[in-house]
C-alpha cells in the first residue's frame, strides 16, 4: 500500500518539475561545493597561524595546543546535534547559519587577547564547522543516492582547494593573524548567500507503520574508530607540518607556510584525480592504496627528518594518499548502510575526537619529546587505521557470506 501511495504520489510531478530536476540538482551540488570551500579556508588556515595565536594569547605551544582540542570538542557537538537536525529540518538554511557563525568566529578571533576568549571562539567556529561538514556529506548523498561517488570525492576536493588556499593567504598577509583571519571571514558570506538559492533536498521519508532501517551499530563503531585516526593524522600532519619545519629550523616561516599548502595541495589534486577513479574502482581498492602510500611517506619523512627535501617529498606524497581516504571511506560505509543524518553524524564525531585528540597529544610531545615526535605519532595512527580497515572489510564478507551485498 505504501509503495502504491508513493507510485501515485510521483506521478503528480508535472512535466515541468522533472524538467527542473537536473539544473536543481546541480545548483544544489555547485552550492554544496562552494560551502567546502568555505570549510577548507578555515580549518587550513589554523595550523599556519598558530604561532602568531600563541603570541597574541602570550602562551606556549604546548599551552596554544589546548586550541585544537576546543576546537575539535566544538567539531564533535556540531556534528553530533547537527547530525540530529539535518534528518528533522531543511538542510540550506542550517548550513546557512552555520556559515554564518564561522565567519561571525573568524573575525572575532583575532581580537581575543587571552588564552580563554582563544578558545571560546574555536569552540564555537568548531561547532559551526561540524555542522557544515555533516550537512555537505548528508545532503549530497541524498541528492545523488548510489551514484554519489564522484559528487562526494568532488566535494572533498572542494574542502581541499579551500585548505590549499588559506596558507597562501596568510604567507601573503604577514605575520599577523588580523588580516588572514579578516578576508577569509569576508570570504565566507557570499557563500551563505548562495547557499539559500536552491531549494534543500527533501527529507527522507517515514512510511507510516514501516520502521526506519537501522545501521549495523558495529559498523558504524568501526567506521567511527578508522575515521578518528585517519582525520587524527591529517590534522595533526596538516596542523603541526608549519612549527614542525621552523623548529627543525628545515625553512623560515614563509617556506613553511608554503610547504603546509604544497600538502593541501597534493591533496586536492589527488581528490580531482579520484573523481574518474570513484566510477571505476571498488572503495576498498583504493582506501588500502592510499593507506599503503601515507605510511611510505610519512616514513620516507622520518627515515631523513633532517632533509628539507625528503620532507618536501613524504608532505606531497602523504597529502597525494590521503587525498581520497575521507570520501572513499563515506562511499565504502555508504553501500553497506542507510546513511542518515544520525549515522553521518557519528562518523563525523568520531572523526572530530581524532582531530581533538592527536593534535593535542602532539602538542603535549613537541616541547618534552621534540618536534620528531609529530610524525610519530602520525605514522601509528595510519599503522592502526589499516587494523581497523581490514576489519571492515572482514566484517562486509562475513555480510556477503550471509546474503547480504557488499562492494
Amino acid at each position: 500500500m505504501g509503495m502504491m501511495q508513493m507510485s501515485a504520489s510521483t506521478d503528480t510531478f508535472s512535466n515541468a518539475a522533472v524538467a527542473r530536476t537536473k539544473p536543481v540538482r546541480s545548483l544544489q551540488t555547485a552550492s554544496y561545493f562552494a560551502a567546502f570551500v568555505g570549510l577548507g579556508l578555515t580549518i587550513g588556515s589554523f595550523g599556519p597561524t598558530l604561532p602568531g595565536l600563541a603570541a597574541q594569547a602570550g602562551a606556549s605551544l604546548g599551552a596554544v595546543s589546548f586550541l585544537f582540542m576546543a576546537r575539535s570538542l566544538g567539531y564533535l557537538v556540531g556534528s553530533s546535534r547537527g547530525g540530529r537536525l539535518f534528518d528533522r529540518v531543511r538542510g540550506h538554511t542550517l548550513m546557512a547559519s552555520a556559515l554564518a557563525v564561522m565567519a561571525l568566529m573568524m573575525a572575532l578571533v583575532p581580537l581575543a587577547p587571552t588564552l580563554w576568549l582563544l578558545t571560546a571562539a574555536l569552540l564555537a567556529l568548531g561547532a559551526a564547522e561540524g555542522t557544515l561538514d555533516v550537512g555537505g556529506n548528508v545532503l549530497v548523498v541524498r541528492v545523488h543516492g548510489r551514484g554519489v561517488g564522484p559528487y562526494m570525492n568532488g566535494l572533498h576536493f572542494f574542502f581541499g582547494v579551500g585548505a590549499l588556499l588559506a596558507p597562501i593567504v596568510v604567507a601573503q598577509s604577514g605575520q599577523g593573524v588580523k588580516l588572514p583571519y579578516r578576508v577569509i571571514a569576508l570570504a565566507l558570506l557570499p557563500v551563505t548567500g548562495f547557499l539559500l538559492r536552491p531549494p534543500s533536498p527533501a527529507l527522507p521519508l517515514k512510511e507510516e507503520g514501516i520502521p526506519a532501517p537501522r545501521a549495523d551499530s558495529r559498523l558504524v563503531a568501526l567506521v567511527a574508530l578508522f575515521l578518528f585516526l585517519y582525520v587524527g593524522a591529517e590534522v595533526s600532519f596538516g596542523g603541526w607540518i608549519y612549527t614542525y619545519t621552523v623548529s627543525l629550523k628545515l625553512g623560515g616561516a614563509t617556506t613553511a607556510a608554503y610547504l603546509t599548502s604544497a600538502f593541501w595541495g597534493a591533496l586536492t589534486l589527488g581528490r580531482l584525480l579520484a573523481i574518474p577513479l570513484a566510477a571505476r574502482l571498488r572503495p576498498r581498492t583504493v582506501l588500502l592504496c592510499d593507506l599503503a602510500g601515507c605510511l611510505a611517506s610519512v616514513g620516507v619523512i622520518l627515515l631523513w627528518s633532517d632533509s628539507f627535501a625528503a620532507t618536501a617529498a613524504g608532505t606531497l606524497g602523504l597529502g597525494f594518499s590521503m587525498a581520497s581516504i575521507f570520501p572513499m571511506t563515506l562511499t565504502l560505509a555508504g553501500r553497506r548502510m542507510t546513511i542518515t543524518g544520525r549515522v553521518t553524524g557519528w562518523f563525523i564525531v568520531g572523526a572530530s575526537a581524532g582531530s581533538m585528540f592527536l593534535p593535542w597529544l602532539i602538542g603535549q610531545l613537541f616541547e618534552r619529546v621534540g618536534p620528531r615526535s609529530t610524525m610519530l605519532v602520525v605514522v601509528l595512527a595510519l599503522a592502526l587505521a589499516v587494523v581497523v580497515v581490514v576489519s571492515i572489510l572482514r566484517s562486509s564478507r562475513v555480510k556477503c557470506s550471509q546474503g547480504v551485498a557488499a562492494d
